[in-house]
């Protein structure tokens, strides 16, 4: 069975990036990118943009701020601008995100009507219903 669109994670050009495993925790379990930026209390997916408009020696150097603010890894700190960099390899290039957006932007306006059109819908059905009977 498949989750209805508001259960799915949303797919994106920096889902490479996002899933990607920074290292192993404390306790041994994997710690992907989404997972400690979402501990951080920072939108994933915002945060990826912001990086891959960055020169890959400043998104380097501030994810690997990022991934030092984490509670201790199974990993070195000394490891940190290496993990980071790794990462940043995995952003897409700064022109392909523009021309990507900017190919998705241009024709799927409404392709997904918003939930208030979806509400209103359901409350002017309910109504023909009540109305009805």
């Amino acid at each position: 069975m498949t989750l209805p669109s508001p259960f799915t994670l949303p797919h994106s050009q920096f889902n490479e990036f996002l899933f990607a495993l920074i290292g192993k925790e404390g306790n041994g379990m994997p710690l992907s990118v989404v997972s400690a930026l979402a501990r951080l209390e920072i939108d994933p997916w915002q945060e990826a943009a912001r990086l891959s408009d960055l020169p890959k020696e400043l998104a380097a150097a501030a994810l690997d701020r990022l991934i030092r603010r984490l509670p201790a890894g199974g990993w070195d700190q000394a490891e940190t601008p290496n993990i980071a960099a790794r990462l940043i390899e995995l952003l897409p290039r700064r022109d392909a995100v523009a021309r990507l957006g900017a190919a998705t932007s241009g024709g799927n306006k409404m392709a997904n009507p918003p939930a208030v059109i979806w509400l209103l819908v359901v409350a002017l059905g309910a109504a023909a219903l009540f109305l009805v009977h």
